[in-house]
């Protein structure tokens, strides 16, 4: 089988509350839909500067993650590639920060950057020793898991709903206490 040439990574830390956001996105979108072989759907917790291999000779990749924006907590942005790289990288001001940006650029010097990405943000309420996400930000989930759906069609990727009552399995330990339901409604 060839390498998958879109990615849909979940970015943050699932023990510091609205940072946890990513990977709650791409587990509820997990839970609604299936993709074609062409994308991979993964949790990537907090990379850092690691990002850099999943991004190689991409078509395609979709970021979940939450964003700084002037906006209400739970508001949800989309970027594309252009408003990624239309500024030059900011330091990095702690371990957790994913460093797409400077990921982005060193492709891009390399020739090798993906052709396309998206950035599916939400602003978080609260980030602290938490495995909850806040209100504001679990009410985004569902939007997100659209935004993402409709990402992916847009560059020409399968999805289709999964079957009623066809579950992925155990819910990861960090959402053992939430019902699927709960992710997808």
């Amino acid at each position: 089988m060839h390498a998958p040439r879109t990615y849909v990574l979940g970015l943050g830390n699932v023990l510091m509350g609205d940072d946890g956001f990513g990977p709650a996105a791409v587990r509820a979108f997990l839970e609604k839909y299936d993709v074609g072989d062409d994308v991979d759907v993964i949790d990537l917790g907090t990379p850092g500067l690691d990002l850099t291999p999943w991004l190689v000779d991409t078509h395609h990749v979709i970021f979940v993650d939450t964003v700084k924006a002037p906006l209400p907590p739970g508001s949800m942005r989309l970027y594309g590639k252009a408003d990624l790289t239309k500024h030059a990288p900011f330091a990095r001001t702690g371990p957790h920060d994913p460093g797409v940006k400077e990921c982005v650029f060193t492709l891009e010097f390399a020739g090798r950057a993906p052709s396309h990405i998206t950035i599916v943000g939400v602003v978080p309420d609260v980030v602290g020793m938490s495995i909850e996400l806040s209100p504001a930000v679990a009410a985004a989930v569902p939007a997100a898991v659209e935004a993402i759906a409709e990402a992916l069609r847009a560059h020409g990727d399968e999805v289709v709903p999964r079957l009623p009552g066809v579950l992925l399995g155990a819910a990861p330990w960090w959402q053992a206490g939430v019902p699927n339901a709960a992710l997808t409604s």
